[in-house]
């Protein structure tokens, strides 16, 4: 097995970096916010595995085969893998760096071409399946790489995969990625006024579900979020804070292309408005509450 850093112990980061020390592999994890990464060593610890944290990046990824990140947007990425104090300066020649982030296509194809000046090996991996699939090793993983960067990579990734795929070179898992926010976006647009008409003509929204769960209006989203949408739940999950991050992203790479999404675009302004009523923490189906209720 191999000795691999996790940089980053968040809410997608821990379970990811727990999956990894029980497939036995050697973990060392590192967090900005230390409590986390003492917490997250805390908890595996206690299932007896043995993990070690480490105060920076560049002492997390010393000696180690893989490094795998799972950080905040482009900046915090940059900040922490780039330059020459940055955890690819601090990697062996060799080992394989595997960018879990949801960042731009341009930063994942920068952190290529530096990382193979170094002579290491580089997968963007944007995954998705939220919190609960990523503690229950079932994550939707999309990758942009060269095929031995994969032929690495995917060993490791399969401790918390449902599902494994090489879209293309540097760059293509992160491009994958928008088009997955994407679609998500208009799907829960659509699921938040579907519950919003069921509500406003009365009828039992748990037989509405029974009734359309099974045709051709299914989907993950309402399966997974039409109860609590129904509810009013949504102190879980994705936040929308991220979600937005991710559009901006998917909006930006059309407008360099010269494309237009205009229901993406809307359904952004619509999560501006849920962030303005305090919603920016809670689930992406906290969308619902841009409309009023019945």
């Amino acid at each position: 097995m191999s000795k691999v850093a996790f940089l980053g112990l968040g809410v997608m980061g821990a379970p990811m970096a727990g999956h990894l020390a029980r497939a036995g592999h050697q973990v060392t994890g590192y967090n900005r916010t230390a409590s986390r990464a003492d917490a997250w060593a805390a908890r595996l610890s206690a299932e007896g595995l043995d993990v070690a944290i480490a105060a920076t990046p560049a002492e997390a990824v010393a000696g180690c085969d893989v490094v795998l990140a799972c950080l905040g947007n482009d900046h915090d990425v940059a900040s922490v893998m780039l330059g020459d104090a940055g955890a690819l300066a601090a990697m062996r020649e060799g080992a394989l760096f595997i960018d879990h982030t949801t960042v731009s296509p341009a930063l994942a194809k920068q952190l290529a071409e530096t990382a193979e000046a170094r002579g290491l090996l580089c997968v963007d991996a944007p995954v998705s399946g939220g919190q609960a699939g990523a503690e229950n090793g079932k994550l939707a993983i999309m990758c942009g790489g060269t095929d031995a960067a994969m032929a690495t990579a995917t060993p490791v990734m399969e401790a918390f995969a449902a599902r494994i795929v090489h879209v293309g070179e540097a760059g293509a898992g992160q491009a994958c990625k928008a088009v997955n926010q994407v679609c998500i976006a208009g799907v829960l647009a659509g699921l938040s006024e579907g519950v919003r008409l069921a509500q406003a003509t009365g009828v039992d929204t748990d037989k509405v579900l029974e009734a359309i769960s099974g045709g051709a209006a299914q989907s993950w989203q309402m399966e997974n979020r039409w109860e609590t949408m129904v509810q009013g739940q949504f102190d879980f999950g994705f936040a929308i804070d991220w979600m937005r991050k991710d559009l901006a992203i998917a909006l930006g790479e059309a407008k360099q292309a010269g494309l237009s999404l205009p229901i993406t675009a809307l359904v952004d302004q619509f999560y501006a408005q849920v962030q303005a009523q305090g919603g920016a923490r809670q689930d992406t189906s906290a969308l619902i509450r841009h409309l009023p209720e019945a």
